[in-house]
């Protein structure tokens, strides 16, 4: 199978039905401003023992470059009598509260809050982790404003080394969901192990690069717009699933290119494209003369470039000189399309 190269789209069809409400830029979860200065990253990211700042940026950042990390970790800027942090952590956009989890031992995430956003049409989920405390009376399915305080920093986790003093930040993702079935799905493929936070297990969770988010959003103001941000996604990979029915579909409608033949006949399948986290940022319909071959999924293509540049994820790999999907990969489709 030969390396993608550059293949231009047609274009995508955004309008949906009925008027969509102006964009709103996101926020800093802070008061930490540094990533908006000259020079300012080293002030706003905190790496991990021993590393630079950049093993607290987005992607395939951690263990040498073999390990993904989806989040911004962003080093506090104000500290208590004992030296702990003691930011106030606020909602990045205007949302309701999806899920809180208060018991730390629970999660490597320690105490973490999950908000739901709904900006042009796109359903997004902005993630606040390692918290010392949760705003107390907070609740899920309360609204929230952009900028108000929902918790305060910490360093709460359940790993065995902790988070140190020095290292003090909060986690943050900005994220799409996957499936509403995840309970069922990781019963069905992990029955051996424990899901402690339902659909809100960071596994049904793929963020979006979070940095270059607020940096666009930050530039662009209210001209910023999230569903070109998503579709401008790069590509690497594409698969052909032979499902028609599945939750991504009615959740991210803004993210299905449309074309001529599904006007006139019927969909039997669907090419995803794949940012090298998993994230399925472009869905295009295949009616049943378009799909070759027999297997419910199959990978069409790969952008080799990209995979060198961002491997951690493995979600294909190269045997005897052919690209294949890699069990991760294959483990998305299935949660995907389940």
């Amino acid at each position: 199978m030969s390396a993608l190269r550059g293949r231009s789209w047609p274009a995508i069809a955004l309008a949906a039905a009925g008027s969509l409400a102006q964009a709103q830029p996101f926020h800093l979860p802070t008061a930490n401003r540094a990533l908006f200065e000259p020079d300012g990253e080293e002030r706003f990211f905190v790496g991990t023992v021993g590393k630079p700042w950049t093993s607290g940026t987005f992607g395939c950042v951690r263990s040498d470059g073999g390990q993904m990390h989806e989040g911004l970790d962003i080093k506090c800027v104000q500290r208590d009598g004992r030296g702990e942090p003691s930011d106030e952590v606020m909602a990045t956009a205007d949302g309701t509260v999806a899920y809180i989890n208060s018991r730390p031992s629970l999660s490597n995430y320690g105490n973490y809050v999950v908000l739901r956003h709904e900006v042009e049409g796109i359903e997004i989920h902005s993630v606040y982790a390692h918290l010392r405390q949760v705003r107390e009376g907070l609740k899920a399915g309360e609204a929230v404003k952009a900028g108000e305080v929902i918790a305060i920093m910490g360093r709460s986790t359940n790993t065995r080394e902790g988070i140190s003093k020095e290292r003090a930040h909060v986690h943050f993702e900005l994220a799409l969901l996957m499936n509403e079935r995840f309970p069922g799905w990781y019963q069905k493929s992990f029955p051996d192990q424990r899901n402690d936070h339902g659909q809100w297990n960071g596994q049904n969770l793929f963020a979006l690069d979070a940095r270059l988010l607020l940096i666009e959003s930050h530039r662009r103001g209210h001209n910023f717009s999230l569903p070109e941000f998503i579709l401008n996604q790069t590509e690497l990979c594409r698969v052909l699933v032979r499902e028609t029915d599945f939750s991504w579909l009615r959740r991210y409608p803004r993210l299905m290119e449309r074309i001529p033949v599904t006007v006139r006949e019927e969909a039997a399948g669907y090419e995803i494209s794949l940012n090298f986290n998993g994230v399925p940022f472009r869905l295009v319909p295949r009616a049943s003369a378009e799909i070759k071959g027999p297997n419910r999924i199959q990978l069409l293509s790969v952008n080799e470039p990209e995979y060198n540049s961002n491997p951690c994820r493995r979600l294909v790999v190269k045997r005897g000189g052919r690209w294949e999907l890699g069990y991760a990969g294959r483990n998305l489709v299935e949660l995907l399309t389940f």
